[in-house]
């Protein structure tokens, strides 16, 4: 039953990362044929994307990855299925590279192979799915002082990070947004791996609806993935989106696991060397994560400079003159 169970939820978060890394290359393929069209880009206010089919495309193919990943944690413990979506993020370069020509550097390709070979350790050494047998026996889980602890503590950080730092240092460190999403975040995987586990149940015929704990996971995720978002909007508002990235995926996913490893006890009966073994393999996900995101932010930098010929004659050859102007400071760090 577990094989079966852990089997089922990697399956679907394979396919999640599939669908999602294929929406993010549908959709920007989308923008580019709408703002080619109508000569007003989606980052100057233009709209026209809306009526382009193949945008609509990616966002269906998106909202179906997602479902997938949901559905994902029904079967299979967080730290299986949450740093497999790192495979979207090479899904997303691969076809890049081939779909919209955008170059894969080598340091690329390393950071491919990391989150290839960190998913793999992963998955040899996950532990069993224990899936409860109601929602009640998933509140027990809740109410045990452990998690409590862990609650009462994201709780007591989001509200210091809201109400104290944010006012001080939310536009300056970017750690602030980031660390509430982060810690949200963790609260929504856990109240929606219960709402997955209370339909799946009802779906089966062992009705959880009439139960207040299915309601109060309900109430708990929708106020999570709100404020999370929320914070998540300021985030890539405020700071460059290549360096909100990976820092966000390091923090969600780490928070994730614990959280989830706390109230499900997903470590519960593994050996050290397996528990090490998922640890290695996971930082060498968040490794090739951090690598991939680094390169496309060098190649973005890199894209951005430009060279022109004193005297703004850009065909001129380098023997007709003898400055240039390099429009690029980063250039000189």
């Amino acid at each position: 039953m577990g094989v079966s169970e852990n089997a089922n939820g990697l399956i679907l978060a394979m396919l999640s990362s599939l669908f999602i890394g294929t929406s993010f290359i549908l959709k920007k393929k989308g923008l580019k044929r709408a703002a080619d069209h109508s000569g007003t880009s989606a980052g100057v206010g233009g709209y026209t994307y809306l009526l382009e089919p193949l945008w609509w495309t990616g966002m269906m193919t998106m909202i179906v990855g997602e479902i997938a990943n949901f559905v994902a944690y029904v079967y299979a413990p967080a730290v299986l299925v949450t740093p497999l979506g790192a495979l979207s993020i090479i899904i997303s370069a691969v076809l890049a590279h081939f779909m919209l020509k955008e170059r894969l550097p080598l340091m690329g390709a390393v950071g491919c192979i990391a989150c290839i070979v960190g998913s793999v350790v992963i998955v040899l050494h996950a532990p069993q799915e224990q899936t409860p047998n109601s929602v009640q026996e998933i509140w027990t889980l809740a109410i045990e002082p452990a998690f409590l602890i862990y609650a009462a503590a994201t709780l007591a950080t989001v509200l210091a990070l809201v109400f104290h730092f944010e006012p001080r240092y939310g536009q300056t460190n970017i750690l602030i947004y980031l660390g509430i999403c982060s810690l949200m975040g963790s609260l929504t995987v856990v109240s929606i791996k219960a709402i997955g586990i209370a339909l799946k149940l009802t779906l089966e015929g062992t009705s959880q609806i009439a139960y207040p704990q299915t309601w109060f996971f309900i109430t708990v995720a929708m106020i999570c993935v709100v404020t999370q978002l929320n914070y998540l909007n300021k985030a890539l508002d405020t700071f460059n989106a290549a360096l909100v990235s990976p820092i966000y995926y390091v923090m969600f996913t780490t928070l994730t696991i614990i959280a989830s490893a706390i109230m499900f006890k997903d470590w519960s009966g593994q050996n050290a060397s397996s528990i090490a073994s998922e640890v290695c393999g996971f930082i060498t996900v968040l490794s090739g994560t951090i690598i991939l995101h680094a390169t496309r932010e060098q190649e973005t930098a890199t894209a951005s400079g430009s060279v022109t010929w004193y005297g703004g004659e850009s065909t001129k050859s380098i023997e007709d003159a003898h400055f240039i102007t390099l429009n690029n400071s980063d250039y000189f760090e």
